[in-house]
């Protein structure tokens, strides 16, 4: 699959939460922004405003369904001035399911788990997580998400998300994709097969 559509998509990974700071494994666990993360929505909610070259009526808005990401959504939407619940959720755009690593740090899994551990960074791409899945299968849900894509689209998603969508873009190695810095008070800006960040 290559994207060469000419429809632009503006991907916000949701606001900082409690859990990020602490570097704790959220996956699909609903863990809400704290108020840094809900400055960085509004920051990207202003900074879309003044970026976007047409009305925000225009666009489709979707969000993964997790309370961080619709959060992050519903204050954009606000900055923008238009009504904060006018959007969709798309179950492809949740996190990375880390299974029975939800709610642990990797320094805890270091202890739990030692083999899965040190599995998982040997190979991030293919690992899976008990109960979970791996970077394999969130990029392949991810890019299904992708080969969708209508209209020029906003969306609230995760850092897994990003990352598989930049690594598919960009041509990385899969080894790679699951280290990638995904910032939170910026937007990743694709038109066609460029990124632009603001």
């Amino acid at each position: 699959m290559k994207y060469v559509k000419s429809h632009d998509i503006y991907f916000i990974r949701h606001g900082q939460t409690d859990w990020n700071v602490i570097k704790r494994k959220q996956g699909q666990t609903n863990v809400p922004l704290n108020d840094i993360g809900r400055k960085q929505a509004r920051r990207n909610g202003n900074e879309l405003k003044n970026i976007l070259p047409k009305d925000p009526s225009c666009y489709d808005f979707v969000s993964s369904p997790l309370c961080r990401a619709r959060e992050t959504m519903e204050i954009v939407r606000y900055e923008l001035g238009i009504r904060s619940r006018g959007y969709r959720t798309d179950e492809r755009l949740m996190e990375i399911n880390y299974g029975e690593w939800q709610g642990n740090t990797w320094d805890e899994l270091r202890e739990k788990a030692p083999d899965q551990v040190h599995a998982r960074f040997t190979d991030p791409w293919n690992t899976l997580a008990p109960e979970g899945e791996n970077y394999a299968q969130l990029s392949s849900r991810t890019l299904d998400w992708l080969s969708e894509i209508r209209q020029d689209t906003i969306v609230a998603g995760h850092g897994g998300i990003n990352r598989c969508l930049r690594g598919f873009l960009e041509g990385l190695e899969p080894k790679k994709i699951p280290s990638i810095d995904v910032p939170q008070d910026k937007i990743m800006r694709i038109a066609g097969n460029t990124i632009k960040w603001h």
